[in-house]
């Protein structure tokens, strides 16, 4: 079952079968409840994680007790590369947002492999790379975009351009709101006001964790 989830993987996609096999004895798979913390900041990092389904939380809370979230990762997203290759402790908590499978790839078992196949290196430092490239927009959205636009741009974040400009689109909030506030460096207060104004300007409609909107082009002009 291991190696059918690593053969699922986008990461591992070029790989063969007795590749698969060998990275598959050093994994291990992690059943995860939603709220069990999955590891905690300073904790040694040895090796790194895939999310096969389920929400994993990064981020870290401050000597007044705020957290700061880093990242929100989902199905096929991977994390805790950079600290294992460093040879460092975790730089973050990580907490499971829902009931999740996770890959746990041990250090040992990937430091084999990289040896043996480039590929699985270049498809790495990939990952790695997208990876810097998104921090550095989180970096020019909290500097130069406002609170109202750092909502619109998550909110449109997964909706390509629409061949109706006007029709509605349903999303549904993967987890609280309080969270969502945090990873757009906003407060939850805030975070609430700003839906309240959009709904005010007949830009969205707000159910619980469900979200209508109503007019995506309109609302994607805010971002212009």
């Amino acid at each position: 079952m291991t190696r059918t989830f690593l053969a699922n993987l986008a990461l591992f996609h070029e790989l063969g079968t007795e590749d698969l096999d060998r990275i598959a004895t050093g994994t291990t798979e992690l059943r995860i409840p939603k709220g069990r913390i999955l590891f905690r900041r300073g904790e040694p990092c040895v090796g790194f994680h895939v999310v096969v389904y389920g929400r994993v939380k990064l981020g870290f809370v401050s000597p007044q007790g705020t957290e700061k979230v880093i990242e929100i990762l989902g199905p096929g997203q991977s994390f805790g590369e950079a600290a294992m290759f460093l040879d460092r402790p975790y730089p973050v908590n990580a907490e499971c947002l829902a009931d999740s499978l996770l890959l746990h790839i041990s250090k040992a078992t990937l430091d084999g492999e990289l040896m043996r196949d480039r590929r699985l290196a270049r498809m790495m430092l990939a990952g790695l790379s997208r990876r810097l490239v998104g921090l550095v927009h989180d970096v020019e959205a909290y500097s130069l975009r406002s609170g109202m636009q750092r909502v619109i741009g998550y909110l449109l974040r997964d909706i390509e351009q629409q061949t109706e400009p006007a029709a509605p689109i349903r999303i549904v909030l993967d987890t609280s709101k309080g969270v969502i506030a945090s990873r757009l460096n906003l407060t939850p207060e805030h975070f609430s006001r700003i839906l309240g104004e959009l709904s005010h300007e007949k830009l969205i409609t707000v159910k619980g964790a469900e979200i209508m909107i109503l007019d995506p082009e309109r609302l994607r002009a805010f971002l212009a």
